[in-house]
């Protein structure tokens, strides 16, 4: 029978050649501590890494987008406390002043500090964001919402649209408040049985200027006044709550995405990052059966039928 050596030496160096591709992808993985490192290795799994980063990189969007909704609101919500100081201590003045036994000259000091505290009003309702844009201007970002006129009255520049922004997936929040929302108007009486819309700033000038008068007619504008700076404190107060509910709204939305995140980080690790020690036990094996074979082939190759002639 004719002893052929072919064949049994194709048939070692195509099993060396495997495990040596198996030790060397084993390596790999480990130094990169991946599971899969060519799409074609695993395209089902790769398929489900690529889906899971994606969905990951989008949800960093939406923090970001949180990050500028709180700092807005942040802003927002500090602008409208000063507000409701500033109100407060204008109903104090207001109360001052309406005590019969004000002289003029007192009455005079009281509205200097009125007319600055609604200065200050004015300032606080032109209020811009961390990134310049004005709060109060509904979707004018870029308009000051009030501004004295060629009358000498106050008006709004604005609008009434708010702009939305996403936060989560079929979840949006809105911004920029239109300013009339919190600085709102007040209804007056004509005094002929009907009615009529007074602007926010319009009805403090006209406080002040009857703080500042010395006839009857400061006395009945006080009184009207005093009424008024209530609803006008309401609607700053109103606003504030919003706000503070939208504060919330954002809170409560970054816990559902931090969950959301550490539930995807969780599956990705489970299909993407290798276990280190059972990728190094498996190393291991291969390559001791790399040894082996290679011990054993050094054996197998030094056998002709000269050995067993000898």
């Amino acid at each position: 029978m004719q002893i052929s050596t072919n064949q049994l030496f194709d048939r070692a160096s195509s099993q060396l050649s495997t495990i040596q591709n198996d030790l060397a992808k084993s390596q790999a993985k480990i130094a990169a501590q991946k599971q899969v490192l060519n799409p074609s290795d695993a395209p089902d799994q790769a398929a489900a890494i690529t889906r899971l980063k994606s969905t990951l990189s989008h949800n960093q969007g939406y923090y970001k987008a949180l990050e500028s909704v709180q700092a807005h609101l942040d802003v927002e919500s500090s602008t409208l406390s000063s507000a409701s100081d500033v109100l407060v201590r204008i109903k104090e003045l207001a109360i001052q002043a309406n005590n019969g036994t004000q002289g003029n000259a007192s009455r005079s000091a009281i509205a200097a500090e009125m007319k600055g505290l609604r200065d200050q009003l004015l300032s606080l309702a032109n209020a811009t964001d961390t990134t310049g844009n004005y709060i109060f201007s509904g979707s004018q970002v870029r308009t000051p919402p009030f501004a004295t006129q060629a009358s000498g009255q106050v008006g709004y520049q604005g609008d009434q649209t708010r702009a939305r922004i996403a936060i989560g997936d079929q979840r949006e929040i809105p911004l920029n408040r239109p300013g009339t929302t919190a600085f709102v108007r007040v209804v007056r009486s004509d005094g002929a049985g009907g009615s009529t819309g007074v602007g926010f700033f319009q009805a403090l000038d006209d406080l002040i200027a009857g703080v500042k008068a010395t006839n009857g007619s400061g006395t009945a504008a006080m009184q009207r006044g005093l009424t008024e700076v209530d609803a006008l404190h309401l609607g700053v107060v109103l606003a504030q709550a919003e706000t503070g509910t939208d504060m919330k709204v954002v809170e409560q939305q970054t816990t559902v995405l931090d969950d959301t995140q550490l539930v995807l980080k969780k599956a990705l690790s489970t299909v993407e990052d290798l276990d280190m020690a059972e990728a190094i036990t498996q190393m291991q094996k291969q390559m001791l059966s790399l040894e082996s074979a290679q011990s054993t082939f050094a054996k197998v190759s030094q056998l002709s039928l000269f050995s067993y002639i000898k």
